[in-house]
């Protein structure tokens, strides 16, 4: 089963979930691409991807307002 398919799996919730990991991890990759810590560059491009098939399947689905949902997990999960 490939990524695509493995995200068309989840349910809308744990693909939110999913994205908001994807996105720190990018995060964390450019950061460690800044200090020179990175050891496979190309990770940046792979999650890259997965963001973007998230980002597909979700709208795929329908849904709307897919930042501001990000958004809101973030605040929700700083609180804690």
């Amino acid at each position: 089963m490939n990524q695509v398919e493995q995200y068309r799996t989840l349910k809308v919730d744990e693909l939110h979930k999913e994205l908001e990991a994807q996105r720190r991890r990018l995060f964390d990759l450019r950061s460690q691409s800044v200090t020179e810590k990175l050891e496979d560059p190309t990770q940046l491009g792979k999650t890259r991807r997965n963001i973007a098939r998230i980002l597909t399947v979700l709208h795929e689905r329908g849904e709307k307002n897919i930042e501001q949902r990000q958004a809101s997990l973030s605040a929700q999960a700083a609180r804690r």
